[in-house]
């Protein structure tokens, strides 16, 4: 072992364990960037391939989408002006996005604000029809979690999220029976009997 590092004990010891999580912290941020912003058109489309849309625009402007649906979480969108430079560009999926998509919205405002949907459910007895999409996670362990826009007569009755869970695996979480003492404990996710319920 080297023997300045032993001369100068924990001190230096601490030293190079903090350099070290400080450099892999880095490393992290990095590899997890937003990609850069482009500057024309003929760059996003060099980079992104073709737009699975274009939304042309009164004022000459038009948005590209990217989207990624249906295994992606990201909707990249990038507005260019008549000669194709960029003025600006967003993820359509990201939560102040979603949060815009609003009651006696039409299903062309919805879709040109949120990008292509990953599918499309209906329900004959509420007679809705339900776009979900693909959006970032909420916990590590989740297999999916989705935004769902539910529709009546073509507007926008309300908006929702769901989430899809593994089907065999151990969760850990906090629970109330029926009685009134909290518990902690392992149990077997729904469908699944749940040796914990009602304790």
């Amino acid at each position: 072992m080297n023997s300045s590092i032993l001369q100068h004990g924990p001190a230096r010891w601490l030293h190079l364990v903090a350099v070290g999580v400080l450099a892999l912290a880095l490393g992290g941020c990095a590899a997890f960037a937003p990609p850069r912003p482009f500057t024309t058109a003929d760059e996003a489309l060099a980079a992104r391939g073709e737009p699975t849309a274009r939304w042309p625009a009164d004022d000459g402007t038009t948005v590209l989408e990217f989207a990624t649906q249906p295994h992606g979480t990201s909707c990249l969108m990038v507005e260019v002006d008549a000669t194709g430079v960029v003025l600006r560009q967003w993820d359509a999926l990201a939560a102040d996005n979603l949060a815009r998509a609003r009651p006696g919205m039409t299903q062309d405002e919805i879709r040109r604000l949120l990008g292509q949907y990953r599918s499309v459910q209906r329900f004959p007895l509420s007679q809705e029809e339900v776009w979900d999409w693909n959006v970032r996670k909420e916990w590590p362990d989740l297999v999916a979690t989705r935004f769902n826009v539910h529709f009546v007569d073509g507007k926008v009755k309300r908006t929702s999220y769901s989430h899809e869970y593994p089907r065999e695996r151990w969760m850990f979480g906090f629970g109330i029976g029926r009685g009134v003492n909290p518990h902690w404990g392992f149990g077997w996710r729904y469908p699944y009997w749940d040796p914990w319920w009602g304790w």
